[in-house]
């Protein structure tokens, strides 16, 4: 069976990304393998929510996680509704389905000893490399970025003169975040060096490799690992926990929620509010510290 149109209208119309878009896909085609081996080669048009539950049941056995499943299930129900859009089906099979319980992952950020231990060690840098790592993570904790906004950033997103940096986000949505002045100066800097460079091949991208090409996600990754493990035992030392201490730091200074949700780009309060766990912790510890009932 072929997905394509349903493929053309994540891209075109929903904005997707080619990667969230492959996800869709495949958990589709794991779908229509198992109604194959299964259903004697059932189309996925013409399931009902007992083949879907048979799947559910199958993925379960097989150690999948709840989480998976969840997403699986949920690139399914994208395509239902993609299907009752243009009128292919009339019923959503998946229309009465309540999502498997998950056990609420709590990300620990890095604390403001370990961000400050990191921007210390690259204070003295001056190399390319250096320059370029210590302005990925600035901007990581200065703006609370995506990874993949990071790498896609380009030089005309960046106003020096008004101190802001315009971010294309998830489905292409723009948001402009403030620059503070201590970033103005590793941006300077940064580009300085940039400059310099023999060959520059993707010139419109802000953060290259030394052969002066794009630098790849991957490779941020491994960026943001090495500096942190280096000053910090947690076991998950990603962009995404800088993006969250980010967050979480703005919360635990007072930050307003609403303010915090418009800087990360996320389209509900309710993505944000689960940034709001470490904000209560630290306000626990600081009542507990000062109450006079409390001693």
């Amino acid at each position: 069976m072929s997905f394509q149109a349903f493929a053309d209208y994540l891209l075109l119309e929903k904005n997707y990304s080619e990667l969230t878009l492959k996800a869709y896909l495949n958990d589709l085609e794991d779908f229509e393998f198992f109604l194959s081996i299964e259903f004697n080669g059932m189309l996925i048009e013409e399931v009902q929510y007992q083949q879907i539950r048979n799947w559910i049941v199958n993925l379960v056995e097989s150690g999948i996680s709840n989480r998976s499943i969840n997403r699986k299930i949920s690139s399914l129900n994208s395509y239902y509704k993609f299907l009752l859009k243009t009128k292919t089906i009339e019923v959503n099979p998946l229309s009465k389905h309540k999502a498997l319980k998950v056990s609420k992952k709590v990300q620990v950020p890095f604390s403001e000893e370990e961000m400050k231990a990191v921007m210390e060690e690259l204070n003295s840098v001056s190399d390319f490399e250096g320059l370029r790592n210590r302005l990925i993570i600035e901007l990581f904790y200065a703006t609370g970025i995506r990874r993949i906004e990071l790498v896609n950033l380009k030089l005309s997103n960046i106003d020096l003169a008004n101190k802001t940096l315009k971010v294309l986000g998830k489905r292409n949505k723009e948001r402009f975040i403030p620059l503070i002045d201590t970033v103005i100066l590793s941006i300077k800097a940064y580009l300085e060096e940039r400059n310099k460079l023999e060959i520059i091949k993707d010139a419109s991208f802000v953060f290259l490799t030394k052969k002066g090409v794009k630098i790849y996600e991957s490779l941020v990754y491994r960026i943001i690992n090495d500096y942190f493990s280096k000053v910090s035992s947690k076991v998950k030392r990603s962009p995404h926990i800088l993006r969250h201490s980010f967050a979480t730091h703005l919360l635990n200074h007072g930050a307003n929620l609403n303010a915090v949700k418009e800087l990360l780009g996320h389209s509900s309060l309710a993505a944000t509010q689960v940034y709001t766990h470490n904000s209560i912790a630290e306000l626990k510890k600081v009542y507990a510290n000062a109450h006079p009932r409390s001693k």
